[in-house]
């Protein structure tokens, strides 16, 4: 069964969507869904990006099934290593996301992260931020979105062209291969060829240095987007070479 493996409902706090309706969506579309709230710990806010997790797996584990899993996606932050490391060890979760939401005590997203200083700057500090944290978060189970900043980046280019950041997103896939991690397909920027050609030089490179597993998420927040993009990020992923999978306690599956 192919997986949307990345998607966020109410516990989230960027989310409204129920988790009823990411049911129904998926099952409109025959395909399973992970839900992967997002917890970033020693968030700026403290009221935002937190939840709690035996909470959100009591509320939800009358719909857990085969094709309805519960994950969560964390926010890499070295300052919460440890508290990280405890929460997921203490949690019966299916699927762990590790991604950069925040560098520095800011938010990403925000454009003061990226006031004063040039596109070189801000990407290198990202990807850096990216390797510092793979080294230590060995228990996450897939590193989520690599090109996440380029949603909010401030530029007037904000895609990363892999050739300008070669030898920084190299030591980052270097490092995902030496842990036997999954490299996420986010199919949120996935709206046509280009974006695809743009992704492609990473995956193939990530597959080069010994890569071999991704998952394949819409990072949904409501219904319309469950689902958005697969296929053509399953399309991706086998022109370079990887296996598309999914996580059951933890476990992969590949995607059929």
């Amino acid at each position: 069964m192919l997986f949307d493996t990345h998607m966020h409902t109410t516990f989230s706090t960027d989310s409204t969507m129920k988790i009823e309706d990411a049911i129904r969506k998926g099952q409109e579309q025959s395909i399973g869904i992970i839900i992967t709230e997002h917890m970033d710990l020693g968030y700026p806010d403290s009221n935002a990006f937190q939840f709690d997790v035996d909470e959100y797996l009591t509320t939800y584990s009358k719909f857990r099934r085969d094709d309805v899993l519960l994950g969560i996606e964390i926010g890499m932050r070295n300052d919460c290593l440890q508290d990280n490391r405890d929460l997921v060890r203490q949690v019966e979760v299916d699927f762990v996301i590790g991604s950069i939401h925040v560098i520095d005590n800011i938010d990403i997203y925000h454009e003061s992260f990226y006031c004063s200083h040039t596109k070189q700057y801000v990407y290198s500090r990202y990807f850096e931020a990216m390797l510092e944290c793979m080294k230590c978060y060995d228990f996450i189970d897939s590193l989520g979105h690599i090109d996440y900043i380029a949603r909010y980046a401030r530029f007037s280019d904000p895609e990363i062209y892999y050739d300008e950041f070669a030898e920084a997103i190299d030591a980052v896939l270097k490092i995902v291969v030496e842990q036997e991690k999954a490299l996420e397909i986010n199919t949120r920027r996935i709206t046509d060829q280009k974006s695809i050609d743009l992704l492609m030089p990473i995956y193939k490179r990530f597959a080069e240095l010994g890569g071999k597993l991704v998952t394949v998420g819409s990072d949904a927040h409501k219904p319309a987007d469950i689902g958005r993009g697969l296929a053509d990020g399953m399309a991706l992923a086998a022109a370079c070479g990887l296996k598309a999978v999914y996580f059951k306690e933890r476990q992969a599956y590949y995607v059929k």
